[in-house]
């Protein structure tokens, strides 16, 4: 359990392949998914699942792995997108457990290997996506693509190292690139 932690702490941000883990620590798959409900439970992390309703070519089965301490993260692109994340998870749970709705944190990838870091669902309906990145300001192309797939009313791709910027992200309906701290900040 141990070394599958530290291996989970490894692949924050990344899909969860029980077959592949289970090769690295020398159980079987099986165990591992059983393993993987302990650290969840712990809040040691978390899992966001691939979301595929009504949109062919999506991949079904393997989720992404996030812990939830994402300051201990080494890689800039990892530790960005576990911050997003947790923020993402904060809000969707806050807002279901207020009754404005049933919200969900999801992930959109297809078999192209073209992927959007999350997508948020309100009532499952798509309600928007997030693309993160550290500094890159041009626009993701898989951004505009899935945002007219699943018809989400808002997509952003969310920069860390933007200041922020005093504008409701949420007026715009394009793909559009906003400071992170904009948008999470919009998440309240």
């Amino acid at each position: 359990m141990e070394v599958l932690m530290q291996l989970l702490a490894e692949h924050s941000g990344h899909q969860l392949v029980c077959s592949n883990l289970a090769q690295e620590i020398n159980v079987a798959a099986e165990t591992v998914k059983r393993w993987i409900d302990l650290p969840e439970r712990l809040h040691y992390g978390f899992v966001v699942r691939p979301w595929f309703a009504s949109v062919g070519k999506m991949l079904r089965k393997e989720p992404k792995w996030f812990l939830r301490d994402w300051s201990s993260l080494a890689d800039d692109g990892a530790r960005a997108e576990t911050l997003v994340a947790c923020h993402l998870l904060k809000a969707v749970r806050g807002w279901t457990d207020l009754g404005l709705g049933q919200f969900a944190l999801r992930y959109l990838r297809d078999k192209t290997r073209r992927e959007v870091d999350f997508l948020v669902t309100r009532d499952r309906r798509p309600w928007f996506l997030v693309e993160v990145k550290t500094s890159d300001t041009n626009l993701s192309r898989a951004l505009p693509h899935f945002q007219a797939l699943p018809k989400a009313p808002h997509a952003f791709q969310a920069v860390i190292n933007l200041p922020f910027e005093p504008v409701d992200c949420f007026q715009v309906r394009r793909p559009a690139v906003a400071p992170a701290q904009t948008m999470l900040s919009q998440l309240l």
